[in-house]
C-alpha cells in the first residue's frame, strides 16, 4: 500500500471496495486507514466479516456502505459485500437488498442540482462488466441496472477481471487486488464537462 500511496503522488481522495482484510481480523481496517493523510472512502467485500461496518465507522475511513457522501459536486454511493456466491461468504446480500439500497440514492443523485458526476463505489460488479470467469458471468444484476445512469462503477470481487470497459456513458473500473500492487488513478473534473480519466497501475 505504501508503494501505491507513492506511486499516486498527489490525490485528493481515495476509494477501497471492499475485501480489506481476507476474512479478518477486524483491525486491519485502522492499519489501512492510518497509511492515508487524505480522504478515505470505504466499503466491505464479501470476505469481510459483517463486524467490518462497526470496525469502518470507528476509523478514520468514510464507511459508504449503504450511504452517499458528497463531495463537490461529485457524488458517491457505496455498497459493500456481493451478490450471492457458492461459496456462503461472510458478507452476501441478495439482488433485491443490493436494488433496494441503491435506487434511492441514486434516483436523489439523479435529481439533485448539486450532482455534476455520480460514481458507484461497489465491490460486486454489475452483471456483464468486468465480472467474466471461466464458467460466465457472475456479476450482479441488481448493479446491472444502474449501467448508464451513473457515471463512474469501480469495482473488485473478481481478482481476474481487472481492466475498465464503458457500458453506455457507464466507465466501470476493476483496479486490480491492491496487495498485488495494482491500483487505478481516476480524474473526476467536478462539473462533469472533462471526460473521466483511468490510468490502471501496477507497482
Amino acid at each position: 500500500m505504501k508503494q501505491i500511496i507513492e506511486k499516486a503522488g498527489d490525490f485528493d481522495l481515495a476509494v477501497v471496495v471492499g475485501d480489506i482484510t481476507n476474512f479478518g481480523p477486524d483491525e486491519q481496517v485502522d492499519e489501512l486507514a492510518e497509511m492515508f493523510d487524505k480522504p478515505l472512502l470505504a466499503i466491505p467485500g464479501n470476505c469481510d466479516q459483517r463486524t467490518i461496518l462497526e470496525a469502518l465507522e470507528n476509523s478514520k475511513a468514510v464507511n459508504l456502505h449503504g450511504k452517499a457522501e458528497q463531495i463537490g459536486k461529485i457524488r458517491f454511493i457505496g455498497i459493500g459485500g456481493s451478490n450471492p456466491t457458492p461459496f456462503n461468504t461472510p458478507f452476501e446480500l441478495s439482488e433485491e437488498e443490493i436494488e433496494n439500497a441503491l435506487e434511492g440514492m441514486v434516483c436523489s443523485a439523479e435529481n439533485s442540482g448539486e450532482c455534476g458526476t455520480i460514481v458507484l463505489l461497489t465491490h460486486a460488479p454489475p452483471l456483464g462488466a468486468r465480472d467474466e470467469l471461466p464458467f460466465g458471468h457472475v456479476g450482479s444484476k441488481s448493479i446491472q441496472k444502474f449501467l448508464d445512469r451513473v457515471d463512474l462503477i469501480v469495482c473488485g470481487h473478481i481478482h481476474e477481471a481487472k481492466g475498465m470497459e464503458k457500458v453506455g456513458k457507464t466507465i466501470v473500473v476493476n483496479p486490480g487486488e491492491a496487495c498485488k500492487g495494482a491500483c487505478a488513478l481516476i480524474e473526476i473534473e467536478e462539473n462533469g464537462k472533462k471526460p473521466i480519466e483511468v490510468e490502471l497501475v501496477e507497482v
